[in-house]
């Protein structure tokens, strides 16, 4: 089984897993450009959709979006939305995953730091993510892999 881990929002978390074993993961960037508004939108879609391509993912679980107010509900909202357009469009499963729960799979607690994050990704996966969203998408990861069992 192919998984997609994504990280959703400014910078972008992903990892991409065949049968278990880590092929590749990294970190995509949308900033927002002055007077690009949607455009971020559409940057990420069009991403997401050559990823999608190139990994062939038989689902993809990313992190549930976030009511916090403001421009990071919007791009929160925005980004999971785009992941399950273009999930439905292409035929594949999505499932979204809690923050605390992710937390709490990946150290065993629900309100780890992002040091302790990065630290269950290095171990995991024996790799040196880039930032924080890149480890969280690999623990995202992990969690796929260990709740599709």
């Amino acid at each position: 089984m192919n998984i997609l881990a994504l990280d959703c929002g400014t910078k972008t978390g992903w990892a991409v897993a065949r049968d278990g074993k880590l092929v590749e993961s990294g970190v995509s960037v949308f900033e927002l450009k002055r007077g690009d508004k949607g455009m971020r939108f559409f940057r990420f879609r069009s991403w997401l959709e050559d990823l999608v391509k190139m990994s062939k993912p038989d689902v993809i679980y990313y992190e549930q979006a976030h009511y916090r107010g403001g421009a990071a509900t919007a791009l929160g909202v925005g980004m999971a939305t785009r992941v399950q357009e273009v999930a439905s469009v292409a035929g594949i499963s999505y499932a979204s995953v809690h923050t605390g729960t992710l937390k709490k799979h990946a150290t065993g607690r629900g309100n780890s730091a992002k040091p302790m994050m990065i630290a269950a990704a290095k171990e995991r996966w024996r790799v040196e993510p880039e930032d924080d969203n890149e480890a969280d998408a690999l623990c995202i990861l992990a969690y796929a892999i260990d709740d599709i069992g």
